[in-house]
């Protein structure tokens, strides 16, 4: 046990001996080769721990808009650093803008990719069932007199051609029958033709008048026959009548064919012609499909919609297709070679229509284009775009950024290695909505405000100490004055009453 005992110190001893020779050895090497001591390895440590350094804050919808330090962008949104060594190039091209990845892919945007195919030419419209105008009779007489008996008591009544439709008594009638009767019997051929004329311009058929002549005597009640098998739509008389020629005294229609009338834009109106195929549709029938064809354009446009009409025949043996009902109507035009790209990747502006080009890496810049017709979702592109390149199907964001298409898209220009000025206050006016002391704060409805491209908006606004919110009350019209904030946010320093 002493022998094990008296190994371990000895072992001990010797361990630390080695420990003090290594050490003072470096230590002394430190003296003699200068940054090897203790100094270099803090040092190194310090490099190690170095934070990047932030050139300056940035809103992420609008790489324009800098500030010093943290704050709010003009939409409200937190502004982001941009670290030295990550600073955007300056764009090589007018228009170029950069948007930083994470806000591309935050917004969910969307590219597509122009190309050149046959594009069809499909109008979908909507249109109503109507009647067949050339399947319609309109029933009148050609006499005074009275109705003494109708046959058919309602709209609606189906009729057969040649069925009794009302007998009416007419004094013009009785006494040009009786003429034709004395003529009879005086076998004067003349005297019976002028008498037969004027039975028939009084709307008497021949069989009527042979029938006359066979009886040799006088009808009082004349009855009225239909013309055609059909369907009453209009009924405009009841018993006990007086009709005068030119009475419309009902209508009928035969619906075993009916016509539908559908509207196509004025844009589309020069693809529209006579034997062009189609396919209607109808709610109450969903898979069901009738097919048909364009068989007139009409001439000229409805001034109110600004479409024109055209009119399809259907048959419609079974009648289920009713007058009034509303219909979908696919038209197929011959399809056309074009460059086209997704409607929704067209902005359209008062001053014209635009695409923006996705240049990759972030960079996107927007392109005039000259459209054409639209078909299936797809736009025809005339001018600005060749087939290939690649364009933003989802640009809101883009218009986002400063409220307007005109007021700010057009002035995303190319970064430049200097910071925006303060912008300048702006006055406006506005309908005060709530007035609240306590934060400091005014709700208003305020008017455009172009000057930093704002629309009509209702909002929330800071007021400063200078304004005494006691003088202003809820409902009032103000005219104020609008500042930067430290944060990038807009508050109230004046404002005054308006009075009419």
């Amino acid at each position: 046990m002493r022998a094990r005992s008296a190994v371990l110190v000895v072992f001990t001893l010797a361990t630390g001996l080695t420990v003090g020779v290594v050490a003072e050895h470096v230590w002394n090497l430190g003296d003699r080769v200068p940054g090897l001591g203790m100094e270099t390895m803090e040092g190194n440590a310090g490099d190690q721990s170095g934070e990047r350094r932030i050139l300056y804050w940035v809103a992420p919808m609008d790489p324009n808009y800098r500030r010093d330090s943290p704050g709010k962008s003009p939409m409200g949104m937190d502004l982001v650093p941009v670290y030295e060594g990550e600073e955007p190039e300056v764009a090589e091209e007018p228009g170029v803008v950069r948007i930083a990845p994470e806000v591309v892919n935050n917004l969910g945007v969307r590219t597509a990719t122009a190309e050149r195919s046959a594009l069809s030419r499909e109008v979908r419209t909507v249109g109503f069932v109507t009647y067949d105008e050339k399947r319609q009779s309109q029933v009148h007489t050609r006499a005074e007199g009275w109705i003494e008996r109708l046959f058919v008591r309602a709209a609606g009544e189906r009729v057969k051609k040649g069925e009794p439709l009302f007998a009416f008594y007419s004094p013009d009638l009785v006494n040009a029958q009786a003429e034709y009767l004395q003529a009879l019997r005086t076998g004067q051929q003349r005297l019976i033709d002028a008498a037969w004329f004027r039975l028939k311009a009084l709307g008497i058929s021949g069989a009527q008048r042979d029938q006359l002549a066979e009886t040799g005597t006088v009808d009082e009640l004349v009855r009225v026959y239909a013309p055609q098998d059909g369907v009453v739509t209009r009924l405009n008389v009841a018993e006990g009548m007086y009709l005068v020629p030119g009475t419309n005294v009902m209508t009928l229609a035969d619906l075993s064919q009916v016509w539908l009338i559908a509207d196509v834009f004025e844009q589309q109106a020069a693809w529209m012609e006579v034997g062009l195929p189609a396919e209607v549709r109808l709610p109450y029938a969903p898979g069901q499909v009738w097919k048909g064809q364009v068989d007139y354009v009409y001439p000229d446009l409805d001034p109110k919609t600004r479409t024109l009409p055209i009119r399809l025949t259907l048959p419609n043996a079974s009648e289920s297709l009713k007058p009034d009902m509303y219909a979908d109507v696919a038209l197929f035009a011959s399809p056309r070679e074009a460059v086209h790209v997704p409607r929704e990747a067209v902005i359209r502006s008062g001053n014209g229509d635009r695409v923006v080009l996705a240049l990759g890496n972030g960079r996107f810049r927007p392109v005039e284009v000259v459209t054409g017709i639209e078909s299936g979702g797809r736009t025809e592109i005339l001018e600005g775009l060749e087939a290939g390149d690649t364009v933003v199907a989802s640009a809101h964001f883009l218009i986002d950024s400063e409220s307007s298409f005109a007021g700010g898209f057009r002035r995303l220009t190319p970064m430049d290695d200097q910071l925006e000025p303060e912008p300048p206050p702006v006055e406006a006016e506005g309908v005060v909505n709530t007035v609240m002391p306590e934060a400091g704060k005014l709700n208003l409805t305020h008017e455009p405000i172009p000057e930093i491209g704002w629309p009509t908006m209702t909002m929330d606004f800071a007021v400063t100490d200078a304004v005494d919110l006691d003088t202003v009350a809820a409902g009032a019209t103000v005219r104020f004055t609008l500042s930067p904030a430290s944060d990038g946010s807009y508050e109230i320093t004046a404002i005054v009453p308006v009075t009419n």
